[in-house]
């Protein structure tokens, strides 16, 4: 398992010197507006403890927040300023509930944040027993395959030459197959391990969707494929290799489960502040009950499974999905209106990248 990139050391204390400094320099200009009578000050100030508890680590920056707080409150902001005064009628009640809130706001920030790690690790671990769970059924049936054919050729020597050449075609099949496999289990093992760094440069989506057909074309079947596009190039920003590797999956979706399937059609379409790029057929669909579950690793198109006992459409969708989100995005599924499905995924661009000449 990746270990996790740790925040540079410096960054807390810059979140925390920086947030205390903009609620001191806010107040003190309300305070000139209300003639120093700033009934704002305290709930400046929590809300000051919100923020630090939020965006720092542990419990010390905003417990100091708080504590800081209180002082400042009455240095600066309360009568007689610029000096501490704690006999001020009232005082020890109200700064006492001003701390008491503050700390309990920072305590209770820094558990929901500790909470959503938990399940961030959480779901990790989720994705890694489904993948071993589906790898442990999806790989069988390509391998017996394999050492049958050899076997048959080992053994026969007399086999007539199309009979060897059909064994030596299905062994390339289930070969590739497998090596699309384990690339899918290398980059689940990637994007669920943490601190994933993409290389992101723009990229026309036009041209991806090209190459991704091309290698669809050199393994899969001869399914007719229609791109429909906008006039203008769209860029968008992405790791050229995995947004293709994830086109490919889809197109591969398409012929190995898509049953009737007669055409695949791809659409990209620009929309405010993203690209989108969908892929449909017009096949049966996927099954009502598993739609909800075609992204968690383990699913498959039919309850039944593939003829030939290959399942690994959730591993693919699984990869498909974590590669969209570490870009930033998200995928989708449904079942069209006329029959079949369609899988999309979008991808956040800059406003100008959607309209470039």
């Amino acid at each position: 398992m990746q270990q996790e990139k740790r925040a540079p050391w410096w960054r807390d204390p810059a979140i925390f010197a920086a947030i205390l400094a903009l609620t001191v320099l806010v107040t003190h200009l309300l305070s000139r507006m209300f003639n120093d009578n700033n009934p704002f000050a305290v709930p400046m100030f929590i809300l000051a403890v919100a923020l630090i508890s939020r965006l720092t680590s542990g419990y010390f920056w905003g417990i100091a927040a708080s504590v800081l707080g209180v002082f400042f409150v009455n240095y600066m902001f309360s009568y007689p300023f610029w000096e501490f005064d704690f006999t001020i009628t009232g005082y020890p009640l109200n700064f006492a509930v001003m701390l008491i809130v503050s700390v309990i706001i920072s305590t209770l920030t820094t558990r929901v944040k500790k909470q959503e790690e938990l399940r961030f690790e959480a779901e990790k671990e989720k994705m890694r027993a489904d993948l071993l769970r589906s790898v442990s059924h999806d790989l069988r049936t390509p391998l017996a395959s394999i050492m049958g054919a050899c076997s048959t050729l080992r053994e026969n020597r007399e086999l007539p030459a199309a009979d060897r050449d059909d064994l030596l075609r299905e062994i390339g099949r289930d070969a590739d197959w497998l090596q699309r496999v384990m690339e899918n289990i290398l980059s689940v093992t990637r994007f669920s391990g943490g601190g994933v760094e993409l290389r992101k440069t723009d990229e026309v989506v036009e041209e991806i969707v090209a190459s991704a057909i091309v290698k669809f074309r050199k393994s899969q079947s001869k399914l007719p494929i229609s791109v429909e596009k906008p006039e203008e190039i769209l860029l968008a920003p992405m790791d050229a290799t995995l947004i293709e590797q994830v086109l490919i999956n889809l197109l591969e979706n398409v012929a190995v489960h898509a049953k009737t399937a007669t055409l695949i059609r791809i659409r990209i379409a620009a929309e405010p502040g993203r690209v989108r790029v969908e892929v449909a057929d017009d096949g049966v669909g996927v099954a009502p009950a598993l739609l909800p579950h075609v992204f968690d690793g383990y699913s498959s198109l039919s309850d039944k499974g593939s003829p030939d006992g290959r399942r690994n459409m959730g591993i693919g969708l699984s990869v498909c999905r974590s590669i969209i989100r570490a870009h930033g995005g998200e995928m989708s599924a449904a079942n069209n209106r006329t029959g079949g499905a369609t899988f999309g995924f979008w991808l956040p661009v800059e406003e100008k990248t959607t309209n470039e000449q």
